[in-house]
């Protein structure tokens, strides 16, 4: 299930992606138009900023803005960044991978379900962007 973080770091970055010309936008505004809680949104956007994926402008004519565009955003990279591993258990992530307790991978039927599972919401979650979920929201 997506986290309350995620979603709002989402719904932020759609709103961001629909505007015209990769404009500074407030923090107050994107918490306004989306109903984002100020403060929450304020260390979601400064994490996206950390990570490279925002950058941000100070002063009259400030805000936060895409470093890069939207385009090149996957959604995947977006949900490992703020919810981290995507796959359901950790013994099949790809970057957050750690061994589960009293299993043996080679002997569990759990572990090869859990593969399918992650190969194919990866399959969706790397190809589609934040340019995509935005383009098809507004």
């Amino acid at each position: 299930m997506l986290s309350k973080k995620a979603q709002y770091a989402f719904k932020a970055l759609m709103y961001m992606a629909s505007q015209p010309d990769n404009r500074p936008i407030l923090i107050a505004e994107i918490a306004e138009k989306k109903k984002i809680p100020l403060k929450f949104l304020e260390n979601i956007l400064l994490e996206l900023k950390k990570a490279d994926i925002l950058d941000s402008k100070k002063g009259k004519g400030g805000g936060y803005f895409f470093r890069e565009s939207p385009k090149n955003v996957s959604m995947a990279k977006i949900l490992r960044l703020i919810d981290g591993p995507i796959a359901m258990l950790p013994c099949v992530s790809l970057y957050f991978y750690e061994r589960c307790n009293n299993c043996d991978e080679q002997q569990c039927g759990l572990n090869d379900v859990m593969i399918q599972v992650r190969d194919s919401t990866l399959k969706i979650l790397e190809k589609r962007t934040v340019a995509d979920i935005a383009q098809e929201h507004s």
